[in-house]
């Protein structure tokens, strides 16, 4: 009774702690604190200290996100800064003033747009770069691909052939893998040297997958409407499968690309296209395999391949000059991190509809689907 005259409303609780009024009228109970409450008494008691040191706890709080956005914008400004030098390099290769061979590394997945260090324009200017600079003396592309799309497949082919108009000499020098797109842009080089360990050939066309639901839609009594005018107009869809007509236009999309290719190689090769068409049955070859079969001319390096360039066309004193990409765009990796996190915080199902619609747009492409 003598304590609850001092103001003690509540026994100690699992701290210790007791509750007390502070100017409270007589018969008035005061409401007790929340746990919210008694925790933030408890914490602001702990980090202030006597005389109030230490300030206010949720101030302390938002330090770490202040200094957290402080570095992501210097990071940001830095990284503005380092890709507009880099842009600045790449536009100096076709300042070069003195005689240069130049090495072209052609990597990741051929195509317009790509995750994988492949710049489809980028490739296109440092090859106009070298056909444009007269002190430039020889190309030669180092690749590691699996090959890619039809359509920036044969641009970066053209734009070689257009090189080779000037009258220097175009070598190719596969790294790890130069299948399917890879051979495809090799095919027109004045010599092929392959990597030891390298993967080529794959001469052959992809189309994309075509998926039919259409079974799955009538089980669970579901279904859909599509309006077109064409009959085949709608052909691909996931909601119905394909008919015989369709599978024939399908196929001679694939067979004219096939046809392409196959004469691509014969004429840079020097071979008879019958002898192509029995090599082009879409397999991947080992290096030594390619060399017995006429498709690369010396199993070597990228050092090799310069070495044989300098001696066979009086090159010697020629310094080499490399264009590789670099992805120095801050924005671009931030947005792939977040795609990344995205795409992986689908569900499964939700995960296989994206493919299943990805997959339903049916691209033809030279794509090796055995990859290391």
């Amino acid at each position: 009774m003598e304590e609850k005259k001092k103001g003690i409303i509540s026994e100690p609780d699992e701290n210790g702690i007791r509750y007390y009024t502070f100017g409270q009228s007589e018969g008035r109970s005061p409401l007790p604190p929340s746990q919210e409450d008694s925790d933030e008494k408890k914490e602001a008691f702990a980090g202030g200290g006597s005389g109030g040191q230490g300030g206010s706890p949720r101030r302390n709080r938002k330090k770490p996100f202040i200094i957290l956005g402080c570095i992501l914008l210097a990071v940001i400004l830095l990284g503005v800064a380092c890709g507009s030098l880099f842009e600045d390099e790449d536009s100096n290769y076709a300042d070069i003033r003195e005689d240069h061979i130049s090495v072209l590394y052609i990597e990741g997945t051929i195509g317009k747009d790509s995750s994988d260090g492949y710049n489809h324009q980028w490739v296109l200017d440092r090859i106009e770069d070298a056909i444009n600079n007269s002190n430039n003396k020889g190309l030669i592309l180092f690749l590691n691909t699996p090959g890619g799309s039809v359509y920036e497949t044969d641009e970066i082919y053209l734009k070689l052939r257009e090189y080779q108009d000037t009258g220097r000499p175009l070598y190719s020098a596969m790294g790890s893998m130069a299948a399917s797109g890879g051979y495809y842009i090799s095919a027109s080089a004045d010599k092929i040297i392959a990597n030891r360990n390298c993967w080529t050939g794959s001469i052959g066309v992809t189309a994309g997958t075509v998926f039919d639901i259409s079974g799955f839609l009538e089980k669970y009594g579901i279904k859909t409407v599509t309006i077109t005018a064409g009959e085949n107009k709608a052909m691909g869809s996931m909601t119905q499968p394909l008919t015989q007509e369709q599978r024939e236009i399908y196929q001679s999309l694939v067979d004219e690309a096939y046809d392409q290719f196959t004469q691509i190689v014969a004429e840079g090769r020097n071979m008879n296209i019958k002898t192509v068409r029995k090599l082009a049955d879409g397999r991947v070859y080992t290096a030594r395999q390619a060399l017995e079969n006429g498709l690369v001319d010396q199993i070597g390096t990228l050092d090799d391949a310069i070495s044989d360039m300098r001696s066979t066309y009086s090159l010697a004193d020629c310094p080499v000059y490399e264009m590789k990409y670099e992805d120095n765009s801050l924005f671009s990796s931030l947005f792939r991190l977040m795609a990344e996190k995205d795409s992986g915080s689908q569900g499964n199902a939700a995960a296989l509809l994206e493919y299943m619609n990805e997959q339903g747009q049916v691209p033809i492409s030279y794509m090796s689907e055995i990859q290391k």
